[in-house]
């Protein structure tokens, strides 16, 4: 049964997040993680500064399933299975040995499995006074908390205290870091009615990531939602992120995530503030490109647990027929919102193409869009009544041909990854003033002033008003 439980589905992230659970439940405000070798083997300890255990707590709480799942909990408890500690551990390491000291009072017990194989026998084995004290990491416990030490892990594909064991180590490390500053962010900002909590691993705070970058003024903050199940209240709070003209390309890139903005997309529910579950729209709606930026927070509360079928890692949530029907309406509002972003900027390009000549013209032909140089672009057309008809010909033919070549699978490919990256890169003086020269020997304008104001309705020149100036003075010295 052991050696089965090891095998749930916890990653070394989720093993780890578990773990803070138990001290968060306990009231821990500071909660140190340590990691590093010893005698050539890795060790990993989690120290917190929660009301601790007597020995009597400490032996119950080393049980597996010590309590039902369906009692009433305090409304604060992460906690569910009475499994969390053990099989987040047993799923990392062989050896387990919690150290907790309360009233004054240090207690310390140890599960090893290879002594329960060896034995086939559930054996606590007790840790004396001489042993806790050469725990390693364990030596920040001092009054009150718990230190809980993790050994014989063989989970993590070390091979020996190596570069290579160090570096896999690290890794999986800061990769922890990530995960705990996402889900515990709302205990790591802290609110009004409740303290911040505060996290580090080997001396280095773990800081806070919103997902919600609820700060930014240019977030948008929709209406919540207000669910009643039975007597307990489920909250839906729905965001849309700034578009990325609206942040800076460090902002855009940290909010996107290591799985970028697609696959972040839709709702993430919070057990007691506790994030469970996220970058899903639980198959209420499809993860497109144009909600990207759509993200909703769900509070449920610990007692409708088993309504939403929360899992023994705790990393898992379906919600309820009785509210999926007004999440799906919710979905539908947002989904409208999502959208603006990207539809109303789109508007305003329509707008202003109104008005002003584009290189680039949309067709649409039978319910599908071209995209094509349009000849009737002053510069363009310029050209072509310069040329012989034969030549014009082969000239049109050539720009049907670079129409019709547009990559528009890579351009959305690239929008969709990083739309930074995909924005023009504006042409350099002295090609404006090539352009410019062009326009003005095909220019009928009559004075300066009529001149910079048909530049003006010219792309690239519409676009780059304040340089106009320059290049103007730059074509009167040509002259």
């Amino acid at each position: 049964m052991i050696e089965a439980l090891r095998d749930i589905g916890y990653s070394l992230e989720s093993a780890v997040a578990d773990i803070i659970d138990n001290a968060l439940t306990a009231s821990a405000t500071a909660i140190e993680l340590r990691f590093g070798w010893l005698g050539g083997e890795p060790w990993i300890a989690i120290v917190n500064n929660g009301v601790g255990l007597t020995s009597k707590e400490l032996r119950e709480a080393m049980r597996l399933g010590a309590r039902d799942p369906r009692e009433v909990r305090d409304r604060e408890d992460l906690g569910r299975f009475s499994l969390g500690m053990k099989t987040a551990s047993f799923s990392q390491c062989r050896q387990l040995t919690v150290v907790s000291e309360k009233n004054g009072a240090r207690s310390g017990a140890c599960w090893d499995l290879d002594i329960v194989r060896q034995r086939d026998d559930w054996g606590l084995l007790p840790v004396t006074g001489a042993e806790m004290a050469a725990l390693p990491g364990i030596e920040g416990l001092s009054g009150q908390g718990t230190g809980i030490l993790w050994r014989k892990i063989d989970r993590l594909d070390l091979d020996g205290d190596n570069d290579r064991s160090r570096r896999i180590l690290n890794a999986r490390m800061d990769s922890v870091r990530r995960h705990l500053s996402l889900v515990f962010h709302r205990f790591l900002e802290g609110d009004p009615r409740r303290p911040r909590v505060a996290m580090a691993i080997n001396g280095n705070p773990v800081e806070a990531f919103d997902p919600f970058n609820a700060r930014n003024t240019a977030t948008s903050h929709m209406l919540d939602e207000k669910v009643t199940i039975g007597d307990e209240t489920v909250s839906i709070q729905p965001y849309i992120l700034p578009h990325h003209s609206k942040v800076s390309p460090q902002e855009y890139e940290r909010l996107a995530g290591e799985e970028g903005y697609l696959r972040n997309q839709g709702f993430y529910v919070y057990r007691n503030r506790r994030l469970i579950n996220w970058g899903t729209w639980f198959r209420l709606a499809k993860q497109e490109e144009l909600t990207k930026l759509a993200r909703v927070k769900v509070d449920i509360p610990n007692t409708l647990d088993q309504l939403w079928t929360i899992d023994v890692r705790k990393s898992r949530a379906n919600p309820p027929h009785a509210i999926r029907e007004r999440m799906r309406q919710v979905v539908d509002r947002i989904r409208q919102s999502a959208k603006r972003p990207y539809t109303h900027r789109g508007t305003l390009v329509m707008e202003r193409q109104k008005t002003v000549k584009q290189v680039w013209v949309r067709r649409v032909f039978n319910e599908r869009n071209a995209y094509e140089i349009d000849l009737s672009h002053p510069l363009v057309e310029d050209l072509r009544m310069d040329l012989e008809a034969d030549t014009r010909s082969r000239l049109d033919a050539v720009l049907k041909l670079v129409g019709s070549s547009f990559p528009a699978a890579l351009f959305f490919s690239d929008m969709g990854t990083d739309p930074k990256k995909t924005e023009p890169v504006a042409p350099d003086d002295e090609f404006l003033i090539v352009l410019a020269r062009m326009m003005r020997d095909a220019c009928t304008a009559e004075n300066e002033t009529d001149f910079r104001a048909r530049l003006l309705l010219v792309e690239p020149f519409a676009s780059l008003p304040e340089r106009m100036d320059r290049i103007i003075a730059q074509l009167e010295e040509d002259t």
